[in-house]
């Protein structure tokens, strides 16, 4: 039997305070090499649908991932299509399937956008617990769901004093509404240098090919996590924020390196910090700047969804079906 489970139920299933400590335990496996991460393919969809039959309208990811000692492997089928939004649709959408690992038969199929954006939410939320002081005045650029999951994964981990929201749409007005809850002071702002000048932490959660703000704003000490690109063609951060920052720390090095933030950076991939480093305590977080950049990785897909499987399941919660 097949469990399936829909955004909603999955929505009702995680929380973020108890997923805090799952995403950190599977950073330190991937960290000490016991998990089995293939190489993460991504290819152009769509072309021949649009208006231009040569352009493609979105990218493809196939992300599969087991944490040695789980009692199920993942494979998640992900999609990121920026001109959703104009449809009313998330940018990025996403599909994982459970296979237990000791009998390869099918134990899940559930909707992934939520949980992705759960666990991708939790790189920023620990990462500020680790490597930032309370309470934390916090700079948003991006308004999407998953500038949303930044935030309240910080606040799940941190106390959060002030957030600043922006974006180029209206959508920035949405998102600090949506966040109001979370601090006492949650404001759209209406330029990137307001969101984050005075920011300690400031978070990039977008699918730009160009920087997204300039790094002479930020203040001394800010921790930066970017979350938004993860290919060659895709960046958030610009030369001067690389520069000042003291420490770049990537939840994946060797795929990190090679995306727009980074490929140019003149660093090498045994410059960068495994995120792992600092839940394992051998990383002295520096005073100025430090930023980590996160590509995403298919082990957090992994225990993420084992999680809310097992949530589901003491819970009775999901449709079961049969595939025979």
């Amino acid at each position: 039997m097949v469990r399936i489970l829909s955004e909603r139920e999955i929505a009702d299933l995680l929380e973020l305070s108890a997923l805090l400590p799952v995403i950190e335990e599977a950073f330190v496996k991937q960290g000490r090499g016991e998990v089995e991460r293939p190489e993460r393919p991504h290819f152009p969809v769509g072309a021949g649908l649009g208006d231009d039959p040569d352009e493609p309208l979105g990218t493809g990811l196939t992300m599969p991932a087991y944490v040695h000692g789980a009692e199920c492997y993942a494979t998640k089928l992900a999609s990121v299509h920026p001109a959703n939004p104009e449809e009313g649709l998330s940018t990025v959408n996403a599909q994982v399937a459970l296979t237990d690992a000791g009998t390869g038969l099918p134990r899940a199929y559930m909707a992934g956008t939520g949980l992705t954006n759960a666990r991708t939410g939790c790189i920023g939320g620990l990462a500020a617990r680790d490597l930032a002081a309370d309470p934390i005045a916090l700079g948003i650029v991006g308004a999407g769901t998953q500038a949303r999951s930044q935030a309240r994964a910080i606040a799940a981990a941190s106390e959060v004093d002030s957030i600043r929201v922006y974006s180029p749409s209206d959508s920035r007005e949405r998102c600090a509404a949506d966040l109001a809850d979370l601090a006492a002071c949650v404001e759209a702002v209406d330029s990137p240098i307001e969101a984050v000048s005075g920011a300690t932490v400031v978070c990039t959660a977008t699918t730009a090919t160009e920087p997204v703000f300039p790094g002479e704003a930020l203040d001394p000490g800010t921790l930066v996590v970017a979350v938004g690109a993860y290919s060659a063609e895709m960046r958030e951060l610009d030369d001067e924020t690389i520069r000042r920052a003291e420490s770049v720390i990537a939840d994946v090095p060797e795929e990190a390196i090679q995306t727009g933030d980074l490929r140019e950076s003149g660093l090498s991939v045994e410059e960068l910090v495994p995120l792992s480093a600092v839940f394992e305590g051998e990383f002295e977080r520096p005073e100025g700047v430090v930023v980590v950049s996160s590509v995403g990785s298919a082990v957090l897909d992994a225990a993420a969804a084992e999680f809310v499987l097992e949530r589901a399941e003491r819970e009775g919660v999901g449709e079961t079906v049969s595939l025979d």
